[in-house]
């Protein structure tokens, strides 16, 4: 496989493409989440073919809370960055569209330019909130439907998936009656947010029309199934959306408690990923070698392995 200097290309021209191949395969679509490169680079080593960014993973590893206030261009910045370490298909938090019509068009036409194959627009208000968080504001459901259309009217390649927040306060049939008429305005994946069971799972993907995307956030008002139990009732994606981000948060916690406690970083060194393993995760040898003016570099000699 080419490094993505070469120009044997990524494949990521036509990633809407790419996923939509992968929802007509048999069995579902296991798309966890990446909040960077490195994150998006060990997924797919790990087998996983499809990848998600979530707005609440990329603006908490910012330091700022999930409430609609992450630029586009920042966003941006996220998925071009996994796009260009993975060449995997990549579904996009895209918030509530970043705006109205014309913002949700240049918020498809930025995406595919970024090299995403995905994205999902919300029905609520800004400032928007966590789709398992309460007292979420709606938009009326006609306007998130020209919504979908906008985006659908500018996408070239990339699919559009239409979220609806409103089981937690229309209920289901209310969150199907939306679903439905984003289908009807183009949405090609449905995704309702926040159901509580894999009955309001099933009773969805049967009323759907399209494939159904659901979320296994952890913490959250929607209880934990496994991938195997989706696929059987037919959702055709699954995200773990923020979990990459919660396990290396909490490890880097214990990290800097016990660094601040040792003055060294010696008693840790057996849960760090080591200097050789990030070159091979990266490439690092590979991108060296393709400049005949670098000397290659040979890693230190480790005391004690």
């Amino acid at each position: 496989m080419a490094t993505w200097l070469e120009a044997e290309g990524t494949g990521l021209e036509r990633a809407g493409d790419h996923l939509r191949a992968l929802l007509l395969e048999p069995g579902i679509v296991r798309a966890p989440g990446a909040h960077n490169a490195m994150a998006g680079l060990l997924a797919r080593e790990a087998g996983f073919e499809a990848l998600y960014v979530s707005g609440a993973a990329v603006t908490a590893s910012m330091g700022l809370p999930d409430l609609g206030i992450l630029a586009l261009e920042e966003l941006c910045f996220i998925v071009r960055s996994i796009a260009r370490a993975t060449g995997l298909p990549i579904i996009v938090d895209g918030d509530t569209g970043y705006g109205e019509a014309l913002n949700a068009m240049r918020l498809v036409r930025e995406l595919e330019a970024a090299g995403a194959a995905a994205l999902h627009i919300e029905d609520q208000v800004l400032p928007k909130k966590c789709g398992h968080l309460n007292d979420k504001t709606l938009l009326p459901a006609g306007q998130m439907a020209a919504k979908i259309a906008a985006a659908r009217k500018a996408a070239r390649h990339l699919v559009v998936i239409a979220r609806t927040d409103a089981a937690a306060s229309e209920g289901l049939d209310g969150a199907i009656r939306r679903a439905r008429l984003y289908r009807e305005a183009g949405a090609e994946v449905l995704f309702a947010d926040a159901l509580t069971s894999l009955d309001q799972f099933k009773a969805f993907v049967e009323a759907a029309g399209v494939p159904v995307l659901a979320n296994m956030t952890e913490f959250g008002r929607t209880p934990l199934m496994t991938a195997e139990a989706l696929e059987r009732i037919g959702v055709g994606i699954v995200i773990w959306p923020v979990s990459s981000l919660r396990i290396a948060a909490f490890a880097m916690e214990g990290f800097y408690r016990q660094l601040q406690r040792d003055g060294t970083t010696a008693p840790q060194i057996a849960r760090m990923q080591t200097r050789q393993r990030l070159y091979e995760v990266i490439r690092y040898h590979e991108y060296e070698a393709l400049d005949a003016s670098i000397v290659k570099s040979v890693l230190p000699v480790v005391p004690g392995g």
